[in-house]
Parts: structure tokens; C-alpha cells; sequence
């Protein structure tokens, strides 16, 4: 059973490996992604999450470590020693963000940038010392966001907008034993997620904005809607739904400049199956339930069956999505591996 980590490697690196590597091989050895590939083709790049910018999904394409947990100096010294700087490796995840140097990147994380070097150059300083003194420009609101005017390699931008991840977009209770029997309850809107957060479509526009430059070669973007997943893994299905509908107009920006543009591939998928389904209303199965009341004023129960109350419902096994718009989008129509999305990626944008 596959996690985010291993998953995200096969499509970053066209390399199946490991639970928990971060784009190297069952060996432990670095492999190249799709952004660094991008990069050195000369294509502007962007990496953007409503996760830890240090977790899984958005590393996999801006670092190499032997364990997903490897965030900052302290947690590589002690998980990822052949990764550690004062072991001469490449550093711990949050380290080599910044030296991978994507054109923008955008997300949560900010507590492991508070950490200190413990060996090279920067030795004693925080990581966010070190990347405002690598010319990086750094926000942390959606004010500031909406500031910036460029991004490029002399300046890139790196927004932290969370200690650790995003707060979820909407609240409401979790799953149950009997949750499902239970009078259907509306989601509402998370107090947490205040308007000097992002959401993730105006992440994904101002990305798309200060990549897309006329007369360059083009750009490559991922986007990672992340707590879909996490929200899951709690059984709360309006935190998990509410991520859905974030998630789905992230791809609506995405799609509009692409249908404008007319040159641009967008593809949209899952790296994993998860727990939850929707049931007949009103069921109350061997797992965990709830019955929200949707929008048009119907009953609606989720149902999760792989962990008990308090535990983390587990991924599974099934097929997942994977749909695209765009230049050889045609490629991802039938049954695919997660490692063949690399080679289209790659052979779109024409990748040596």
C-alpha cells in the first residue's frame, strides 16, 4: 500500500521506490525530478500546497531525503543521518527547498524555516534568515501575496502562510459509531481559515501569473490540495469535502488559463485511494459514520471503515483518477502507472 511519499516520488522521478523516500530509489540515491528537469531546461517553475511546503506531496519535486519526516536540521540529524549537512549530504528537506530555488512556492511549514543551521555556510542562522539573505521574497498573508509583481531567479517568491499546515476551509463533527443514524448536520465555515489566507485557487492564479511569461520557454506548476487526505485519515467529512471544493476550483483556475492559452497541459489526480464512501443516507455500517445536509438540502452519509474512533483511516489500494486537458493529454486515457505521468510531463514539455 502505497503513501503520498512513495507515490509522489514515482511521478516526480519516473522511479518506483519506498513508504516514506523522498525521490531517491530503493537504494537511497537521489533521482531527478520534474522540477529540477524543468528548471535546468530553462523553464520557470512552482510549487505550491495547502500542506507543510516540508511534507510529501510538494518535497518530492524540491528535495532528496531517505525519510519523508526529515523536515529541518533536527529531525534530519536524527531520521536522515547520510542526509544531514554536518554529514555532508544535501540537508534536510526545508534546506534544500532553498537551494533547489523553485521560481515560486507557496504554502504552510513556516515553523521548520525557524530552525538553525547546524553545518556549511549558514551555520547558526535560521533557514528564514538564510532565505531572505538568498534574495528570496518572503510573505505570509494573502495581502502580501497579492503584492508581488515577479518571480525569477534573482528574486523567487516563498509564501508561508501557517506554522504548519493550512487550516481547513469548513467544520463540522466527525464519524461515528452512530453518526449516521444521527439528525444530518450542515457543514460550516472554519473560523480559522480567515481572509489573510490564501485560498488555494488564488495560490494557483498568482502562480500561473508569475510563471507564465511570453516569449519563454513556458513553465511547470504543481499544485496539491493537501488536507483532502488529512481530513480523511480524521474521518471529518466536512473537513475532507470542504478541501474538495478548494481543491476543485484550484482546477478551474488552472483550466481557464489553459483553455486560454491553448499550449498548456493540466492534469489532475490522486497519488493514493482512501476510506471514505458515500452510503445510503441514514446508514450506520460496521465503521464510522456522519449524515451532513449538502447544499440542496439532502442528506448525505460518509462512511469510513478502516480505523477506529481516534485512529487514522488508512489508504487503500484502488484505482484513482487521473484526467488531463491540453498537449497529449490523450496519454493518460486508459489504465496508467504513477510512473508514467513523469514521461508525459516530461515529453510535453520537452524535457532533456
Amino acid at each position: 500500500m502505497t503513501d503520498s511519499a512513495a507515490s509522489g516520488s514515482g511521478w516526480s522521478t519516473g522511479t518506483k521506490t519506498y513508504n516514506g523516500a523522498i525521490s531517491v530509489d530503493i537504494k537511497g540515491r537521489p533521482q531527478r525530478t520534474l522540477l529540477e528537469l524543468a528548471k535546468a531546461n530553462g523553464l520557470r517553475t512552482g510549487d505550491v500546497s495547502t500542506a507543510e511546503l516540508q511534507d510529501a506531496t510538494p518535497a518530492v519535486q524540491v528535495a532528496h531525503v531517505t525519510d519523508r519526516g526529515c523536515y529541518a536540521p533536527s529531525s534530519t540529524t536524527a531520521k536522515c543521518p547520510s542526509n544531514a549537512l554536518e554529514n555532508g549530504g544535501a540537508g534536510s528537506i526545508t534546506e534544500q527547498l532553498i537551494t533547489t530555488r523553485p521560481d515560486v512556492t507557496l504554502g504552510g511549514g513556516a515553523a521548520s524555516f525557524a530552525e538553525k543551521a547546524t553545518a556549511g555556510r549558514w551555520q547558526g542562522r535560521t533557514l528564514l534568515d538564510q532565505t531572505k539573505a538568498r534574495g528570496y521574497q518572503v510573505v505570509t498573508d494573502a495581502a502580501g501575496l497579492d503584492q508581488v509583481r515577479h518571480a525569477d531567479q534573482n528574486s523567487p517568491v516563498l509564501g508561508l502562510f501557517a506554522a504548519g499546515n493550512l487550516p481547513v476551509n469548513w467544520t463540522g463533527p466527525l464519524a461515528t459509531h452512530t453518526g449516521g443514524a444521527e439528525p444530518a448536520v450542515r457543514c460550516t465555515p472554519n473560523p480559522a481559515r480567515t481572509a489573510g489566507l490564501p485560498s488555494l485557487a488564488t495560490m494557483t492564479s498568482k502562480a500561473i501569473s508569475l510563471l507564465d511569461q511570453r516569449g519563454r520557454n513556458g513553465f511547470f506548476l504543481q499544485v496539491e490540495g493537501a488536507s483532502i487526505d488529512k481530513q480523511d485519515h480524521a474521518a471529518d467529512p466536512c473537513g475532507q469535502i470542504g478541501e474538495t471544493v478548494d481543491f476543485d476550483q484550484a482546477v478551474k483556475a488552472a483550466l481557464d488559463f489553459a483553455r486560454h492559452d491553448g499550449n498548456t497541459l493540466v492534469v489532475v489526480t490522486a497519488d493514493h485511494g482512501h476510506s471514505s464512501q458515500i452510503v445510503y443516507p441514514g446508514s450506520t455500517t460496521p465503521g464510522l459514520t456522519r449524515t451532513l445536509l449538502t447544499a440542496d438540502g439532502k442528506p448525505m452519509t460518509m462512511a469510513y471503515g478502516t480505523a477506529e474512533t481516534g485512529g487514522s483511516q488508512a489508504h487503500t489500494g484502488t484505482q484513482v483518477r487521473i484526467a488531463a486537458y491540453g498537449p497529449r493529454a490523450a496519454n493518460v486515457v486508459g489504465l496508467t502507472d504513477q510512473t508514467d505521468l513523469f514521461f508525459t510531463v516530461r515529453d510535453a514539455l520537452r524535457l532533456r
